[in-house]
């Protein structure tokens, strides 16, 4: 009996191990007998020891004092930033007197015109409704102002970003070096953006477009890399062939086969500079963003309404436009470019003559008051004591006293110890070691850095908005994706949702729901879903055509089919729809601060308000450390994901 028992516990424990994950939860069980008993003994709280923190209160107030000393008298400002600072103005100022000299109407042919030479008829008239919208909404000069600014930035975004993308493609070394720079940035909310360069540049235009510039060129330098790196190699071995240079194989072959992935970039870069943009009213900027960030401050929506349309229709506008270039919709029989542009100054010429540049008063619609009735109206009839359902400030205190404040207070209570080893567990579970110790060092700099607690706050609110958006995205997206109906009628919905930029978002949820942290959630899970629900739908329908035939022809349901075959197919884009979730909540809930989602957004927004550099960079820096965190929990890795696929 022996002999047959000893092999047989020695196959046993094999077997167990065998399971990866397994495996892995035994290691850590491991490591954890050893290391929280010794962490318990020195520290014994609940929170973060104070002894591991460190106050950088001091060194930051003085960094700041010395920016703000030497702002004006050292090289580095004068001949350095200072130039810099200079060439923006002078570039935001005369693209926006060119678009105030061409007029109303000028404006508006051209963007007709190029909208027509891009993909035709139909967007060209959208896109001058577009623009005579705004100038209806009596948003023309905002609009212009915002315009200008978008133009330098995007400008600068896409040399930048190519110059890096191009470095990439064309580099093993740089491309290793970039990478985890461009993950980092891609991870970091637009708030975290704007206090570094407020202390170098101070309030205003050049902060605003630098700002925007940072934010929004990542994704171009990541497509271009893309691009160059995914050129056919057949074709480039052709080129060299033909005895080619390196310059000329770029030049004729490898840009040109990259064309697609360099006009997405353009179109993803664009949509970040406006959503940017928008973000950077709270350091200057003007525009539209001013507008609407000045209505939400005295809690008007109406104006911040009438601000707000003028930028979705912006945004809609520049995606189609660049969308369509993209996929090669250009209509050359149509109208050529010298035709657009003679067009163009002949109309503005034609209105200069007649006087009439400014949009004209007598065509404003006021808006504003009809919208602060009908939110008065909603306040006074849906605000509360609506019967059974309960009003929307009803449903935010409930979401707020049975959801929010539990996680938030459960989070809180937790030793900081076990917050670590749940980060480590999750993120080892669905990576790998390094991704585990890069999602534990984040979680442990939050703590060192002394913002443990308003830090849990914020996760607190990101995992419940989290938490929302993906029951809400995946059930949209198993219906869009089984269902053609549901598709062509989410389509248009997720289309406008996903081109809005963050600071929008805000509008509604302050009218419904007033201020506090379940308004930042709720703009969170609007902002969030629309990508949960497209990544969603296009994984469940890009599933293996003969699983589904054979599961049929086995007989299986539609509801087996899609939980023993789709589901577990489509597992990579689920955990794709789950990162994009995360770090799109996150952006929004940081902006939440400002209209009473408090924990790290208040912080970031205190710290640009009172120029308190120790209060808003730290905040900051903890939002970048939760980011990366909660990416790396979400994020498998390139093998784990081949793996599961």
């Amino acid at each position: 009996m022996a002999t047959l028992t000893v092999p047989t516990s020695r196959t046993a424990i094999p077997g167990f191990l065998k399971n990866r994950a397994a495996a892995k939860l035994l290691a850590l069980t491991a490591v954890a007998a050893i290391l929280v008993p010794l962490a318990n003994s020195h520290w014994g709280s609940n929170t973060w020891p104070h002894t591991l923190t460190i106050d950088l209160s001091h060194p930051l107030a003085t960094a700041s004092n010395w920016v703000i000393d030497n702002r004006d008298t050292h090289p580095l400002f004068l001949y350095g930033f200072g130039y810099v600072s200079n060439a923006v103005v002078l570039a935001v100022r005369a693209v926006y007197l060119t678009l105030l000299a061409a007029g109303w109407t000028g404006v508006t042919a051209f963007g007709a015109l190029v909208a027509w030479r891009v993909a035709g008829v139909r967007l060209a008239a959208g896109t001058a409704l577009a623009f005579l919208t705004c100038g209806a909404l009596g948003m023309w000069v905002p609009t212009m102002q915002t315009l200008a600014l978008m133009v330098v930035a995007v400008l600068t975004s896409v040399a930048v970003g190519a110059l890096l993308g191009l470095a990439a493609g064309l580099s093993d070394r740089l491309d290793r070096a970039l990478r985890p720079v461009l993950d980092t940035m891609q991870v970091l909310p637009a708030f975290a953006y704007l206090l570094p360069v407020v202390l170098v540049f101070g309030i205003g235009v050049p902060a605003a477009v630098l700002a925007t510039v940072v934010y929004a060129a990542p994704p171009m330098a990541r497509l271009t890399a893309l691009g160059l790196r995914g050129a056919d190699p057949e074709v480039l071995e052709a080129v060299e062939s033909l005895g080619a240079t390196a310059r000329q194989r770029l030049l004729t072959a490898r840009i040109p086969l990259a064309r697609k992935e360099l006009l997405l970039g353009l179109n993803q870069t664009i949509m970040m500079a406006l959503s940017m943009a928008v973000i950077a009213s709270v350091i200057g900027a003007g525009g539209l963003g001013d507008r609407v960030y000045q209505a939400l401050a005295s809690v008007d929506v109406g104006a911040a309404l009438a601000a707000g349309v003028p930028i979705v229709l912006l945004a809609v506008v520049l995606d189609r436009v660049t969308a369509a270039a993209g996929e090669g919709g250009a209509q050359p029989r149509t109208i050529g470019w010298p035709y657009a542009l003679a067009v163009t100054v002949a109309v503005a010429l034609a209105t200069r003559l007649l006087g009439n540049l400014d949009w004209p008063s007598g065509w404003t619609l006021h808006i504003a008051e009809p919208v602060n009735r009908a939110v008065d109206w909603m306040t006074a009839h849906l605000y509360s004591g609506v019967p059974v359902v309960g009003g929307t400030a009803d449903w935010a205190g409930h979401f707020t006293t049975w959801i929010l404040d539990p996680v938030r207070g459960g989070l809180q209570w937790l030793p900081w110890w076990s917050v670590l080893l749940l980060v480590a567990a999750l993120a080892w579970l669905i990576g790998t070691w390094r991704t585990a110790l890069t999602a534990v060092l984040a979680m442990a700099a939050i703590g060192v850095l002394g913002v443990w607690e308003p830090s849990l706050d914020t996760l607190s609110q990101v995992l419940a908005a989290v938490a929302v958006t993906l029951v809400l995205g995946f059930a949209a997206g198993v219906a869009a994706a089984r269902s053609d109906r549901v598709e062509r009628a989410l389509r248009p919905v997720l289309d406008v949702c996903q081109t809005m930029p963050q600071f929008v978002y805000l509008i509604p949820v302050v009218a419904l729901f007033g201020v506090g942290r379940a308004p930042a959630v709720a703009a969170a899970v609007v902002y969030a879903l629309p990508a949960v629900v497209r990544i969603t739908a296009q994984g469940l329908r890009q599933v293996d055509p003969a699983a589904l035939e054979s599961a049929r022809s086995l007989g299986a349901t539609g509801r087996q089919q899609l939980w023993q075959i789709q589901l577990p197919l489509a597992r990579r884009s689920l955990l794709l729809a789950a990162n994009q979730g995360v770090v799109l909540v996150l952006a929004v809930v940081i902006i939440g601060g400002l209209v009473g989602g408090g924990a790290l957004g208040y912080d970031v927004a205190f710290g640009l308000a009172q120029g308190d550099l120790a209060t808003g960079l730290v905040a900051g820096a903890a939002i970048v450390c939760l980011g990366l965190m909660l990416d790396r929990v979400t994020q498998p890795t390139e093998r784990r994901a081949r793996k599961g696929a």
